[in-house]
């Protein structure tokens, strides 16, 4: 029964909450200390001071400690995934949608408006991230790092994952 308490603790205010982690924090607490009463306004307020501490989304975060504290692991994982199932049905609802008419000329044009924004948009992001780059970690470093992502995936065929990686080592050793 209180994994059932749980999903539902998160998912309503999943469902309710439009806008996000923001717009459902009340409506997370009023089923967390109002309906079950799993804590007091005290500690969900240093759970929400936590979560905002922490990167990433709020909503996801407090419902895998919240779980946690209720209902262990399982908990835990039953409060991240009812945090989730809203947007996650809407979209598997949506993708369905899509692909049922896929092969329509609105849905292509739609599409092919749709590319060049989010290109610009991954540019802007980008290049916010190269500027940020040089102002916190140096032009050296900076240049370092793009001249030795550039051969790893172009050059040898590297995995993404291992760039990555290997950049967040390379942070850590020589950045941190």
């Amino acid at each position: 029964m209180i994994y059932w308490q749980i999903f539902l603790a998160f998912f309503i205010p999943g469902v309710l909450g439009y806008g996000g982690g923001p717009a459902s924090i009340p409506l997370v607490e009023n089923e967390v200390v109002g309906r079950y009463g799993w804590l007091t306004v005290n500690e969900f307020s240093e759970v929400l001071a936590m979560g905002n501490a922490l990167p990433g989304p709020i909503a996801t975060k407090m419902a895998g400690y919240i779980g946690f504290e209720v209902g262990g692991v399982l908990g835990a994982t039953v409060g991240v995934f009812a945090a989730v199932a809203p947007s996650l049905i809407l979209m598997i609802a949506l993708l369905g949608l899509l692909y049922k008419y896929k092969d329509s000329p609105k849905v292509k044009r739609m599409t092919l408006y749709v590319r060049p924004t989010i290109a610009v948009l991954l540019g802007v992001i980008a290049f916010n991230f190269f500027v940020t780059s040089f102002q916190g970690g140096g032009t050296f470093h900076t240049i370092f790092l793009i001249s030795a992502s550039y051969v790893l995936l172009e050059r040898l065929n590297v995995h993404p994952a291992f760039v990555i990686a290997g950049s967040l080592l390379y942070g850590a050793l020589f950045m941190g």
